[in-house]
């Protein structure tokens, strides 16, 4: 008897046999790996749902404003976002490091202040992997965060279900705002608009925002050891600018995230949209590290102190 996923897959007319096809090897590798971890139960009906938006979606397209706020109603995506990353995570062995940095951060919230994370970015699905480690004892301040986050999680049909139900300040990363071309003074003119919404939100003050400088996911080097992408010093002095300028004091902290084998990159930086998803699940980890001074610091020096502290969090993490 064929897999109801895979039957009710079939028939959706409106999703292109590309997507049919990432679908269907994201469900196999989905359905191995989350068996490991929790044994016994069968996740089509989890995959149905989403199919179920993705038709939806590709139907009728979900337009994102620059600043996104999460969608709860009548459906609750970000719900639905960390309750179908749940049974790829061990959670048992998954360890949150920090939690005193954290209780800082929740007080700075309450003082109106800001909070900027500096973070480095592994998987798609890293806001959902945050707000399953906050669960326990942040499950409110999860909640809170605002993303930055580039147009692929916007534009493709696979990560609009989830993208939906995160806070999110859209931008066109450096990476893609060249393509095609004839667009890149429309990006442009959106980023700078996105820009300005921050500015307004650091204005209102208690916002916490996760961006990650580097522009790009963590990905495995010729050794096979996952590498820190470089962080942009570019973006690092932009943020510094845009927090002194804000009417509400703006802080900021490092965070050190470790979610890659939740769903790995493509080796290469890939152009086109409906890139493969394969997961194998595990373990999770974050590191959120103490406030940094950027004062401290003279304009290029930003960069690779922030840089610096990411991977030291990283180091602490990655073989837990």
């Amino acid at each position: 008897m064929e897999d109801r996923f895979l039957e009710k897959l079939k028939n959706k007319k409106f999703i292109p046999p590309k997507y049919k096809k990432i679908l269907e090897d994201f469900y196999f590798s989905y359905q191995s790996a989350a068996s490991n971890i929790s044994p016994n139960k069968n996740y089509s009906k989890i995959f149905e749902t989403l199919i179920d938006i993705i038709e939806k979606q590709i139907k009728t397209p979900y337009t994102f404003s620059p600043y996104h706020k999460k969608i709860r109603k009548p459906f609750d995506y970000y719900s639905f976002g960390i309750e179908f990353l749940k049974p790829l995570v061990d959670i048992k062995n998954s360890k949150l490091l920090g939690s005193e940095n954290l209780k800082e951060i929740e007080k700075k919230l309450l003082n109106n202040e800001n909070v900027i994370l500096f973070a480095n970015h592994q998987v798609e699905s890293d806001p959902q992997a945050i707000s399953i480690l906050l669960e326990k004892d942040f499950k409110d301040l999860a909640s809170k965060i605002i993303y930055v986050a580039g147009e692929r999680v916007i534009e493709d049909s696979l990560a609009i279900p989830f993208s939906m139900g995160c806070d999110l300040l859209c931008i066109y990363s450096k990476k893609y705002i060249n393509n095609p071309p004839k667009l890149k003074r429309e990006k442009q003119l959106h980023n700078k608009k996105t820009m300005k919404l921050m500015s307004s939100l650091l204005n209102e003050g208690s916002k916490i925002i996760y961006v990650a400088p580097s522009g790009g996911r963590d990905r495995k080097n010729k050794k096979n050891i996952i590498e820190i992408a470089p962080l942009d010093p570019r973006s690092i002095e932009m943020f510094h600018l845009m927090a002194k300028k804000a009417s509400k004091k703006t802080n900021f902290y490092p965070l050190s995230l470790f979610t890659y084998n939740i769903l790995p990159p493509p080796d290469k930086t890939q152009i086109e949209m409906g890139e493969k998803r394969i997961t194998k699940g595990g373990k999770i980890h974050a590191y959120f590290g103490k406030e940094i001074n950027l004062e401290k610091f003279e304009k290029f020096e930003k960069a690779k102190q922030v840089e610096n502290l990411v991977k030291e969090g990283y180091k602490k993490i990655k073989d837990l």
